[in-house]
């Protein structure tokens, strides 16, 4: 009992339990707040009919939203009695219109129209320096109307005819009503509560998504080890769509804590034009190529300038930025076509190209039902959200799905480094053998009495090339071939001291602008010297040898000594991992290979091949 109390199953059963108790106390709430009927979301406050632009009368259906494009669209008809019996309030958020509520004998209720802005207007410039708002710009506005004004100071009754106009002052009709005004009846602090149970929940899951891409995507490129360009603007993407569903979410609330409905209208718009041009950014972050790259960051700019410009045109009262959005849209459509195109001719024949291509089918596809359902009216609306919210998913996944492969990449980067370290001290045990160390030291003491000068120079070489071999130690980047060369030199030096007259040395050098890793040549000469010419009775030749052709540079070790059958596997008892390992180191740090050529009693050659495309570039090199 004891162990199970004290063990991870009463943990897991604490936990759940917990959990339960949470969700129903959730659950008893929920249930309290939908019975209260705290209040209610009309798409209008009239029983009667409405008029489009001076057309048909259509009858009013309060609980279907009103999806229609207008200019003027006028509702006559007598207020909801429930209205009138059990609110206290009538919350009217509107974007973007002027609206006139009377009573059918002309006598004004309440009213939000270009004169009431141009004295707000006013006003605003005689207080503050710099005013945001424009006396012909609507902007976006929460009114409301006291239920106890209507019964009392205006002596409504549920038989009273009422008129409620709303005037779309733009010259597009690009937008429906229920985009344009929005009704809620409530009692006491009712905006508020709708705005917390309706509105916050998804603003805290974009305000997650926001913080999410400021730092996951940006800190996870560090913690690899490189600053990628791509999750960088994967990162703003992120950012900038979850500040644009927030905006999306509270627009129609904005004007309950900013004042100046200009500024509400400014501030929704803003947060597109920024989403768009991250998009932009985010296409631009996967051209490789000059051309490609040098037109996306035009195309980007492009789009960046006009909404400078439009936002500059809004603060200096020119026009507003919603009588600019048609521009803006035209333009943002063209701009991501443009980096589409950009995209395929840069990754044309990629088959990864075209599932990221694939996965913005969804905003695509849902922005070309938003404009066929301007011209045929389709049930529902605002599918571009829908669209948005699945292309970005998708994008998430793919990426933490790269942001994964690049994270295992970097394990085996690391494991690579470490099999890296080991086979440099296998090269540098295999080239410092007791033996070579016996003989050179051994022949460096003969020439002290025969000739002293040379034994000096002997033994200061002979220390260069064991320095050489511990450097080898520290180095993890390819060396210049020039290095290479004059370590092998230093080693034929000594070799040449023990074999004297039976080893001849010739060098061919024709092509040093190219970088190998470091000791990678000389296991091949050492080859050439041991089982090569040394095993000779007479001796014979090492020769050295590098070239360049179209598309490597090749440098070539051959020797006419006894040779041997390359297709034979012999069991010397010798070990061949420094072999191994510089075939590998080759293959890992340059894409490079060895070709070993041999023929029993004539000698053998072995030719280093590195590919162009494995060299650092010029400034590198530089």
């Amino acid at each position: 009992m004891m162990k199970i109390i004290g063990g991870k199953i009463w943990t897991a059963v604490s936990v759940v339990l917990m959990l339960l108790m949470l969700t129903s106390a959730v659950w008893i709430g929920m249930r309290y707040y939908v019975s209260m009927d705290i209040y209610k979301t009309p798409s209008m406050f009239l029983d009667g009919e409405y008029s489009i632009d001076g057309g048909e009368w259509k009858p009013i259906e309060k609980d279907r939203p009103i999806t229609d494009r207008f200019h003027k669209i006028v509702f006559k008809g007598k207020m909801s009695k429930d209205l009138l019996l059990f609110f206290g309030n009538l919350t009217v958020s509107s974007k973007n219109v002027w609206y006139t509520l009377k009573i059918s004998d002309g006598t004004v209720i309440e009213s939000y129209n270009f004169d009431d802005a141009k004295l707000s207007y006013e006003h605003t410039v005689t207080e503050k320096p710099l005013a945001l708002d424009m006396p012909d710009t609507p902007g976006y506005l929460v009114r409301t109307i006291y239920i106890d004004y209507l019964t009392g100071g205006a002596n409504i009754t549920p038989d009273s005819e009422l008129v409620f106009e709303v005037v779309y002052p733009y010259s597009d009709a690009l937008v429906s009503y229920s985009d344009c005004i929005d009704v809620t009846a409530y009692y006491n602090e009712g905006m508020y509560l709708r705005f917390f149970y309706d509105a916050l929940p998804p603003v805290l899951l974009f305000v997650l998504v926001c913080f999410f891409g400021l730092f996951f995507f940006p800190v996870a490129s560090f913690i690899l080890g490189k600053i990628d360009y791509k999750y960088l603007t994967f990162g703003l993407l992120s950012f900038f769509w979850g500040l644009y569903m927030i905006m999306q979410q509270i627009s129609g609330y904005l004007n309950l804590w900013i004042l100046d409905p200009t500024v509400c209208m400014m501030m929704d718009k803003v947060t597109g034009y920024c989403f768009v041009a991250a998009v932009l950014f985010y296409f631009k972050s996967y051209m490789r190529n000059r051309g490609t790259r040098a037109a996306a960051n035009i195309t980007s700019s492009v789009y960046l300038s006009c909404a400078m410009a439009v936002f500059i045109l809004q603060l200096c009262h020119v026009s507003d930025l919603n009588a600019s959005s048609l521009t803006m849209n035209i333009v943002a459509a063209v701009g991501i076509a443009v980096m589409i195109v950009l995209f395929c001719v840069e990754n044309r024949g990629d088959r990864n190209a075209l599932f990221f291509l694939l996965s913005w089918a969804p905003l695509l596809l849902t922005v070309a039902i938003d404009v066929l359902d301007y011209f045929v009216h389709l049930p529902g609306s605002h599918y571009f959200n829908y669209g948005l919210a699945i292309t970005m998913i998708v994008q998430i996944v793919r990426l933490i799905g790269d942001l994964r492969f690049q994270y295992k990449e970097a394990i085996r980067y690391q494991q690579m480094q470490k099999e890296l370290y080991e086979a440099k001290v296998s090269v540098m045990t295999s080239q410092i053998r007791p033996h070579f160390m016996y003989n050179a030291l051994t022949s460096i003491a003969m020439m002290c009495e025969i000739d002293p000068k040379t034994a000096k120079q002997a033994t200061i070489t002979f220390a260069k090339y064991l320095r050489g071999n511990m450097d080898s130690l520290k180095q993890t980047a390819p060396v210049p071939f020039t290095q290479e060369l004059e370590h092998l030199e230093k080693y034929l030096y000594i070799e040449k001291l023990r074999f004297d007259d039976l080893l001849n040395i010739e060098y061919d050098i024709q092509a040093t602008d190219f970088v190998l890793p470091l000791l990678s040549i000389q296991p091949l000469v050492e080859n050439a010297v041991k089982h090569g010419v040394g095993m000779k009775e007479d001796g014979g030749t090492v020769r050295i040898s590098s070239r360049e052709t179209e598309t490597a540079y090749e440098v070539v070790i051959e020797d006419d000594g006894v040779g041997f059958d390359v297709n034979e596997q012999k069991d010397d008892g010798r070990s061949h991992v420094g072999m191994e390992n510089t075939k590998k180191r080759l293959r890992d740090m340059c894409k490079g290979e060895v070709k070993i050529e041999s023929v029993v009693g004539k000698g053998t050659t072995a030719i280093v091949i590195l590919p162009k495309e494995g060299q650092p570039n010029e400034d590198t090199l530089s």
